[in-house]
């Protein structure tokens, strides 16, 4: 996998490496102990990774000091990826982790229901229906229960269905019945079980210019329900104002493009009053609210300590504040309320503990096991005050190692032990707990309630330190990870991940013939235990032949792998099938691979899933030989041309010139290459130019805002936001007897069945009188569009735009992409 390198300086710290632990120093200190002496909290909600107000979610959390938190009802695995191919659950669990990174900037937490983003959605109705709304809006009442926040925030309003992408607008009603059904008992009783009912005390709509049609409009609008409010604070501690760490945090959306640069000065933000009484005070969400100690019984004494640590709070000792911390600690166990004992006791800690410059870590010798596996764990503590600190025992979870100690840590002394630590058998795989099952279109299965709504999978192997620190037992829970020195970087963590003792890892995703011809592919048996033996079984079906089907497999050594070669005979006719491997050992089965997902942006993601690889036999004609690509955004369209037959060369835009691309029967521009290289800016001339002397040019769909030129093609052409949402939207043909639909495959309408998640986007909507549009599709109740395949003749050659989905079509095997794909390629020869 690809590897992108950045350094973020924020607030202290160096996050080169996405696993490190953090170290807080003084004003991150502080900055949590007023944190610590606020009892409100917040509740952002919208529909995808990127829609959060990242002003007001840092406002709240770093000048309000709120408990403050984001609910994205979707992973955003519906969308595109700037940064690599992954796509769909791949490309969910790198916006998971993007999310994580930006709550850890802007201070906020962050939540997700278990509704799946299956696209771009018109309507709420829709989107309500592929969700499945009742268990979306369990989702929601089970977060508002569960977080009980004061205010809740919608990012949009539940008031204008259709006016915005489904998912959007969905949020909001969602948010808006949620807020009812909470403190209702009678709702959702399932959850009664684990968590209590709760009702907020206000519902916002987060409003702007932007949701008026201008500034004029907004101007005008009644604001007798409007909060406004400055967003603009500067802070000395951290040295940013809250745009900056406002767009730091939105910066962490890589995979979407979206880096943002940090502005200075007033940040105006408005909030409508949906639901709940007008806050009196206009400058103050919490109005009417107490968001002291004095809020819980039992929390009086607390708030009084608390308010002497802070202002008392020494920054070059903190330390000095851990005997009063510590008795606050010890008060806030007692408390009778739940909710705020458990929130309040992990705040606390985190600050006992950076207080008394303690440093806890648990380090496994590898960075990977699998269940029943025995690994050395590496123990450090160090105490770095003056403070009594004594150490009980340390435990490791799970099997629960365990070694009793009562050893003294004297100020700056460090600790060191080595633990032999044993997974159980039955241990889990480290793996996102949503994609553990198969669940729908719109869904995922997620059937422990205690998960729903949690961004990753809970810490499953940890250590679990015992202390005492002036007397009073604390305990610590830290994460085994892997450490290791890289010569560039230096000190690197890893996520310790447990996997299965053997995998199958296919060479290939999908194979598609075109012919009866056979193809030759490869699987590798990773060995993740040592002696690892058994029969490797490749079972075909639909007449589908593989020689061999049956392999012995012996591999001695832990981390060995065989790699075996087999042939694949298709049938004659049109054929799909699934290709799912076998290992059979004496005592297990075993039929996974694991799939490494590497940015150095954020932690290193493993997916286990079953291996499979997609056969597909076509009836495919292809003329030409030989493609050139220029890719754009992450996609696997080179991979699809080669396996129609044809040689691809990818190509540097940089060095193009018609000379050599003479040789090209066809040159393709990967998706959004106008949006992306700048120098297609200036070498849009070369292609312009391949094409008056007879070449093919397809250029794949590009977004109409950020266009490096404005001349995409050599006559006019204006794309527009327009797409055709309805994976299965009826394609008619304008121009039936147009090449592109008939050589050299004759298309009908069986060739635009089983399309996934859509007919395609950002569809021209304006072009000059040379291009011809042989298609036309719509969602229901929409005038038809003919914008998302134009060809037009330009001297000698062809030119060709389309918005059709083929990135999302070509993984999945569709038939219909590839012979429409292949006339592309084939135009005019």
């Amino acid at each position: 996998m690809r590897k992108i390198l950045f350094t973020l300086f924020l607030l202290g710290f160096t996050f080169s490496n996405a696993q490190a632990p953090e170290k807080w120093s003084s004003s991150d200190i502080y900055s949590e102990i007023q944190k610590l002496n606020f009892l409100g909290s917040v509740l952002y909600v919208a529909a995808h990774p990127d829609d959060e107000n990242t002003r007001l979610i840092s406002h709240f959390s770093n000048e309000v000091n709120a408990r403050t938190a984001y609910l994205s009802l979707t992973r955003g695995d519906g969308g595109q990826n700037l940064v690599g191919p992954e796509l769909r659950e791949q490309l969910g669990m790198i916006r998971t982790q993007e999310l994580l990174a930006a709550r850890k900037i802007d201070g906020g937490e962050q939540f997700f229901t278990r509704a799946n983003d299956f696209g771009y959605s018109k309507t709420p109705s829709e989107t309500l229906e592929i969700w499945n709304k009742n268990e979306v809006l369990s989702d929601v009442v089970w977060i508002i229960r569960r977080f009980r926040p004061d205010v809740i925030i919608n990012r949009f309003d539940h008031r204008t269905p259709g006016s915005t992408h489904g998912h959007h607008t969905s949020s909001a009603m969602l948010s808006l019945e949620a807020f009812e059904m909470a403190g209702d008992a009678n709702k959702f009783q399932d959850q009664l079980e684990l968590v209590g009912t709760y009702d907020p005390k206000r519902l916002f709509f987060n409003t702007s210019p932007w949701f008026y049609g201008g500034t004029e409009a907004f101007e005008e609008a009644d604001k007798s329900r409007f909060l406004t409010f400055d967003t603009g604070t500067y802070f000395p501690m951290k040295g940013l104002s809250n745009p900056e760490i406002a767009s730091l945090s939105r910066s962490q959306h890589k995979s979407q493009g979206f880096g943002s640069t940090g502005s200075r000065g007033k940040q105006m933000e408005y909030i409508e009053l949906i639901k709940g009484e007008m806050p009196t005070d206009e400058a103050n969400i919490f109005d009417g609210i107490d968001t002291s100690w004095n809020r819980i019984q039992g929390g009086k004494e607390i708030g009084s300590i608390l308010t002497k640590v802070q202002e008392n709070f020494d920054f070059e000792d903190p330390s000095k504040s851990l005997p009063e911390l510590l008795k606050a600690y010890h008060l806030i166990q007692d408390l009778q309320d739940k909710h705020w004992r458990e929130i309040k006791t992990r705040q606390i800690k985190d600050i006992i503990y950076a207080s008394s410059g303690l440093y806890l870590e648990a380090i496994a010798d590898r960075a990977s096991v699998t269940p029943s596996e025995e690994v050395n764990i590496k123990l450090e503590a160090i105490n770095r005050s003056a403070a009594q600190v004594k150490l009980i025992s340390v435990e490791l979870v799970p099997n629960n190692t365990k070694t009793e100690l009562a050893e003294n840590l004297d100020n700056n002394s460090s600790w060191n032990e080595n633990l032999e630590f044993q997974l159980p058998e039955n241990a889990d795989f480290t793996n996102p707990y949503w994609l553990k099952s198969e669940g729908s279109i719109g869904m995922y299965k997620v059937d422990d309630q205690n998960l729903r709504g949690l961004p990753q999978t809970p810490l499953q192997n940890k250590a679990i330190f015992k202390l005492e620190i002036n007397g009073e037992p604390i305990t610590f829970e830290k994460p085994i990870l892997y450490k290791f020195n890289d010569p560039v970087s230096g000190e690197t963590y890893e996520g310790f991940k447990v996997i299965p003792k053997a995998e199958l890892n296919l060479h290939e995703d999908i194979l598609v013939f075109n012919s009866s011809e056979s193809k030759t592919s490869e699987i590798t048996i990773q060995a993740n235990q040592a002696d690892l033996s058994g029969t490797l079984k490749l079972n075909s079906e639909k007449d589908w032949s593989i020689k061999p089907n049956e392999f012995k497999v012996n591999i001695a050594q832990k981390g060995g792998a065989q790699t075996f070669k087999f042939s694949i005979f298709p049938p004659e006719g049109q054929s799909e099938i699934t290709l799912n491997p076998v290992l059979e050992t004496e005592n297990n089965r075993f039929d996974q691979n694991v799939v490494s997902i590497d940015y150095d942006y954020i932690p290193g993601q493993n997916l286990i899933q079953k291996a499979k690889l997609e056969l597909v036999k076509l009836d495919i004609k292809k003329k030409g030989e030989i493609v050139g690509y220029i890719a754009g955004a992450g996609d696997v369209v080179p991979e699809a041309i080669r396996q129609m037959g044809y040689k691809v060369d990818m190509l540097n835009p940089s060095t193009i010139n018609v000379n050599s691309l003479k040789k090209y029967d066809a040159i393709v521009l990967g998706i959004r290459a106008f949006n992306i290289i700048e120098d297609l800016k200036f070498q849009k001339k070369q292609l312009f130019k391949y094409v008056e002397d007879g070449g093919n040019l397809i250029v794949q769909y590009n977004t109409n805002r950020g266009l490096v030129t404005g001349q995409i093609a050599p006559f006019n052409l204006q794309l527009s936001r327009d797409r055709v949402t309805n994976e299965n939207a009826e394609v008619g043909f304008n121009l039936p007897e147009h090449e592109l639909l008939n050589s050299p495959n004759k298309l009908g309408s069986s060739d635009f069945e089983n399309w996934v998640q859509e007919r395609g986007l950002y569809f021209a909507n304006s072009w000059s009188a040379e291009f011809e549009a042989p298609l036309y599709m719509n969602d229901p109740n929409e005038v038809p569009s003919s914008g998302s395949l134009l060809v037009a003749r330009y001297g000698k050659g062809y030119y060709i735009y389309t918005g059709l989905s083929f990135f999302r079509q070509f993984p999945e095997a569709v038939p219909g992409a590839y012979r429409l794909f292949a006339n592309m390629i084939s135009l005019g020869k």
